[in-house]
C-alpha cells in the first residue's frame, strides 16, 4: 500500500537539460500530474559509499513549452497537427533541505516526488520546530508554522510587515500572529502572563478584539482547529482611548462601544516629573533644529521646579498651571522676559533660537491639549501600559492629529522599556504592535522615538519586549530595526517597492507575485527556511469592525482591575450585547 502512495505521489524527473546543483535543480512534470508554484517536493541520490542522500525544496518557478517547434508560428501549425511537437512542463525546485548533508546535485533522471506527512515537515523544518506557532494553510490546503524560538526572543526576535495600506492586510496578519501566539501551545504556561500592547491608529477596527466575530461559522472553526487553535476573540482586553476634545469629564472618544473602554492622559505634575516635553517636539525633522537644546534645558528646569497638586495640576515658579494651556502660557513668559529667559532657556540660546521653540509649542497645544490635564478630579489609573490585569491592551489613536500620535507612541514606549529593564528578567513576554513604522522609525533622521525604537529592535530580546511592526515601505524604515527582525513578512507590494534591495529575501518570481497578492496571502520569511512561504492566513475570528461584533464578552463588562484568565472560553459565554 505504501508502495502504492509512492508511486501516485510522483510527479515527474530530474531534468537532464538544465544544470542540476545542490543548491537548484529542474524537475520535467509527467503528463499525468503538474506542479504550481510553492509545492514541496523530494528526490533521492544515491552516493556510492554514502547512504541515499534526501534533497528535498520548494517549487519556485514553472514553465511549459513545445519541444520540436523552432519559429513563434509554429504554435499553429502544431496546434493544427500539420507539425510533430509536444507540449513540455518544468518546474525550478529551490532546495529548502538536504539530508545527510552531502551536498550534491541531484541526478538527470531521478524521480521526483510531492512530499507529504513526514516528508514535508522535514523538507519545511517543521519536524525540528519544537514549538510551533501557526501561521495559515500553504496554497495546497496543508498548514504551515513558525518557529517560535524566533519570535520569542529564544534565537531572534521581531517582526516585520511590509504591503500597500488597505490590501496587504498587515494590521489583521499581525493581530492574527498575536492571536496564535496566545492560543497555540507554543508558549505553553507562559502565555497566561504574556502581555501585549496595540497601537490603533486607523479607524476602531482594533477596539473590538474581545467581541465574536458574526461572521465565525463552523468552517472557519474546524480551519482554526486544524491549526490547532479555538476560534474565537481575545479573552482579556482593555481598550484605552483619548478624552473627546473640550470634555471636561474625561470621557473616551470612542464611537463603537461604550464599556470596557477608559480614558488616557497624563496630569500636568506627571508631565513634569517624567520630562515629557521632549516628545512632544518627536517629529525627526526636529532634531536637526537648534531649538532642540532649549526643549531640554526647558524639561530639566519643569523636573526642578514643579510642586503637584492632589487634583494633578503643579505650582511652577509660583504659579498655578492646571492644564496644558497654562503650561504653555507660563513657559512663553518666561522665556519672552529678559530676565528670566537665561534660567528657563539657557544663557548660550540666542532669541532667535528661543522664538523658533516658543512658536512650535504654541502650536502644540491644540494637539496635546486633552492629552495633559490638571482640570479632571482624582480617579483611576489614567496612564497607558500593561500593568494591568488585562493580557492585551490596546491603545486608540486613530482620533488624534499626527503630533499628538507621537507623543503617545513615545511616551508609552519608553515607560514600557523602562519597566522592563528595571524588571531585569525577559519573562513574561511583552509584545508590541505598531502600524505605520515608517513614520516612527524613518531611515533618516532621529527623534526621541526613533531611539527607543532602535532600543528595542536591539536590546528587546535580552529584556523580552518583541516588537511587531508593520508599515508600507520597508525601504523607508531605519535599517538596524529591520535587520534585527528575525521575521519578515510582505503582503501586496508597490511596484516600485518591489524593486528595493530591502526585499532582497524574495525571489524573483516571489516579487512578481507580490504585485497581485490577494489580501490574506502573505510571504513570510524565517531564518531556517532559504525561501519565504506563501501563507493564507484564516479570516479572524474576532469582530474587525462595528457591524462584525457580536455578544460582549464577560472581561469586557467586569472591572478593569479584576484579573481575568486569557483562556477562559467561558468568558465568551455572557449573552449581553455592547450597544453601538
Amino acid at each position: 500500500m505504501a508502495d502504492a502512495e509512492t508511486t501516485d505521489d510522483v510527479v515527474g524527473r530530474v531534468l537532464g537539460t538544465e544544470d542540476a546543483t545542490p543548491l537548484t535543480f529542474w524537475v520535467a512534470v509527467s503528463e499525468d500530474a503538474y506542479l504550481q508554484l510553492d509545492d514541496v517536493v523530494v528526490t533521492q541520490r544515491q552516493v556510492p559509499g554514502r547512504e541515499p542522500v534526501t534533497v528535498s525544496g520548494v517549487v519556485t518557478s514553472v514553465r511549459a513549452r513545445h519541444e520540436g517547434a523552432q519559429f513563434d508560428s509554429d504554435v499553429f501549425a502544431i496546434s493544427d497537427g500539420h507539425l510533430p511537437a509536444q507540449v513540455q512542463e518544468a518546474a525550478e525546485v529551490t532546495v529548502t533541505r538536504v539530508e545527510p548533508e552531502v551536498f550534491v546535485p541531484p541526478c538527470p533522471g531521478d524521480q521526483v516526488r510531492r512530499a507529504r506527512g513526514e516528508e514535508r515537515d522535514s523538507a519545511l523544518y517543521f519536524d525540528q520546530m519544537t514549538r510551533q506557532v501557526p501561521l495559515g494553510f500553504s496554497r495546497d490546503g496543508e498548514p504551515v508554522f513558525l518557529n517560535a524560538d524566533f519570535l520569542d526572543g529564544t534565537r531572534g526576535a521581531h517582526v516585520s510587515i511590509s504591503g500597500i495600506s488597505g490590501v496587504a492586510t498587515k494590521t489583521s496578519f499581525a493581530t492574527w500572529l498575536l492571536y496564535s501566539m496566545l492560543r497555540s501551545k507554543a508558549l505553553g504556561p507562559e502565555a497566561v502572563n504574556t502581555k501585549a500592547l496595540i497601537f490603533n491608529v486607523k479607524g476602531e477596527d482594533l477596539l473590538l478584539l474581545d467581541h465574536d466575530n458574526t461572521k465565525l461559522d463552523d468552517q472557519l472553526r474546524e480551519s482554526y482547529a486544524r491549526l490547532g487553535i479555538e476560534a474565537g476573540a481575545f479573552g482579556s482586553v482593555t481598550v484605552l482611548a483619548p478624552p473627546r476634545a473640550g470634555d471636561k469629564n474625561g470621557v473616551p472618544d470612542v464611537a463603537c462601544r461604550s464599556t470596557g473602554v477608559d480614558a488616557f492622559y497624563w496630569t500636568v505634575a506627571e508631565f513634569c516629573e517624567q520630562r515629557l516635553l521632549p516628545f512632544v517636539f518627536a517629529d525627526a525633522d526636529d532634531e536637526r533644529q537648534q531649538y532642540t537644546m532649549v526643549v531640554h534645558q526647558v524639561t530639566a528646569k519643569l523636573y526642578r521646579e514643579a510642586k503637584p497638586k492632589d487634583d494633578g495640576g503643579a505650582v511652577i515658579d509660583g504659579q498655578l498651571v492646571s492644564s496644558y494651556g497654562d503650561l504653555v502660557d507660563l513657559l512663553c513668559d518666561r522665556l519672552s522676559d529678559d530676565e528670566t529667559r537665561g534660567t528657563w532657556g539657557g544663557t548660550a540660546v540666542g532669541l532667535g533660537t528661543v522664538n523658533a521653540f516658543i512658536r512650535r509649542l504654541i502650536s502644540s497645544t491644540r494637539d496635546i491639549g486633552r492629552l495633559v490635564r490638571g482640570d479632571l478630579p482624582p480617579r483611576r489609573a489614567h496612564g497607558v501600559g500593561t500593568d494591568k490585569d488585562a493580557q492585551v491592551t490596546v491603545v486608540d489613536l486613530h482620533n488624534l492629529p499626527d503630533r499628538a500620535q507621537r507623543f503617545v507612541v513615545g511616551v508609552t514606549l519608553r515607560a514600557e522599556f523602562e519597566r522592563k529593564e528595571k524588571a531585569g528578567t525577559a519573562r513574561p513576554l511583552q509584545f508590541v504592535v505598531l502600524d505605520e513604522l515608517n513614520k516612527y522609525a524613518p531611515r533618516d533622521g532621529t527623534s526621541p522615538i526613533k531611539e527607543i525604537l532602535l532600543d528595542i529592535a536591539e536590546r528587546g530580546r535580552s529584556l523580552g519586549v518583541i516588537l511587531i511592526g508593520a508599515q508600507q515601505t520597508a525601504s523607508e524604515v531605519e535599517r538596524r530595526i529591520a535587520a534585527n527582525s528575525a521575521i519578515r513578512v510582505v503582503g501586496r507590494l508597490d511596484p516600485a517597492e518591489a524593486g528595493r534591495p530591502e526585499y532582497g529575501f524574495l525571489s524573483s518570481s516571489q516579487r512578481q507575485r507580490a504585485l497581485m497578492a490577494k489580501p490574506g496571502t502573505m510571504f513570510v520569511a524565517q531564518p531556517e527556511l532559504p525561501v519565504p512561504l506563501v501563507v493564507n492566513f484564516p479570516f479572524p475570528s474576532w469582530a474587525t469592525r462595528p457591524a462584525e461584533a457580536g455578544a460582549a464578552p464577560a472581561s469586557a463588562l467586569r472591572s478593569a482591575t479584576q484579573k481575568v484568565d486569557p483562556f477562559d472560553l467561558a468568558a465568551n459565554d455572557d449573552d449581553d450585547d455592547i450597544p453601538f
